[in-house]
């Protein structure tokens, strides 16, 4: 276990959902890439974990696409936001790849990560309040497909960001929000997360705590979160399940 007395200390804690809170992010990931192989001038093809984190991780369909395609330089308008799905324009792409994970989430089976459901329960317990941000629309459907959201006090998703012109990460807007919803401020809360620019968001934030989520097993993700600000890194959400005593300020068992 690790013992992190901070995490502990602090009012509430604010998730990501994909990548954190469920195992969505794969499917995310593949969706980017079917779509976006389809984009005439995209060369290299996307890489579904190097060009995922770098491009689109944490970031709203219509910033991902943006970024990603302008990096490859294909040189696609941006469009309208009324653009049916296709390769024309950004829009387009950003609806397309809209379609693509609808179809991938109905081909598999979405889970939340046990070790997050873990510490989820250990937070509810000590009275933590807890929120869910996600930049996706699909966000509130995820988390009750995965049997999480009864354990949050609030979601913050991608029809929230619309609505209310939230900017997308690494603004801390989104994550802003949840705690507002929850009544804590930035400096009593907690930002969990898997995406770089998540992990900056938390920081610019003035979150009190920062906690990077390395789900890539690869020997630069660790790295790379604590580099955005992280304060400290993990593997698995339910080692800061530390022991009562290491709550205290204690090494855990």
């Amino acid at each position: 276990m690790v013992a992190v007395p901070e995490l502990w200390a602090c009012r509430a804690v604010v998730f990501d959902t994909d990548g954190v809170i469920t195992d969505s992010a794969r499917a995310h990931a593949a969706a980017w890439k079917e779509t976006f192989d389809t984009v005439p001038g995209v060369d290299p093809p996307f890489d579904p974990d190097a060009d995922y984190r770098r491009y689109v991780d944490g970031k709203s369909r219509m910033d991902g696409a943006e970024s990603f395609l302008t990096a490859r330089g294909t040189g696609i308008p941006y469009g309208d936001p009324g653009d049916p799905p296709g390769t024309g324009t950004v829009h387009a792409v950003a609806a397309a790849k809209d379609r693509v994970f609808m179809r991938v989430l109905g081909e598999g089976t979405l889970e939340a990560y046990p070790g997050t459901v873990r510490l989820l329960l250990a937070l509810h317990s000590a009275r933590v309040r807890c929120a869910a941000i996600s930049s996706s629309r699909h966000a509130r459907d995820l988390l009750a497909h995965a049997g999480v959201r009864s354990m949050l006090q609030t979601v913050v998703d991608g029809n929230d960001m619309a609505r209310l012109g939230l900017p997308g990460k690494p603004d801390p807007a989104i994550f802003l929000e949840g705690a507002r919803r929850v009544g804590v401020p930035p400096e009593s809360a907690a930002v969990v997360e898997d995406a770089i620019a998540g992990v900056e968001a938390g920081r610019r934030g003035g979150f009190a705590l920062v906690v990077g989520v390395d789900r890539t097993g690869g020997p630069r993700g660790a790295d790379d979160l604590r580099d955005a600000g992280a304060h400290i890194v993990v593997r698995d959400l339910g080692d800061l399940i530390a022991a009562p005593a290491a709550r205290g300020g204690g090494d855990a068992a």
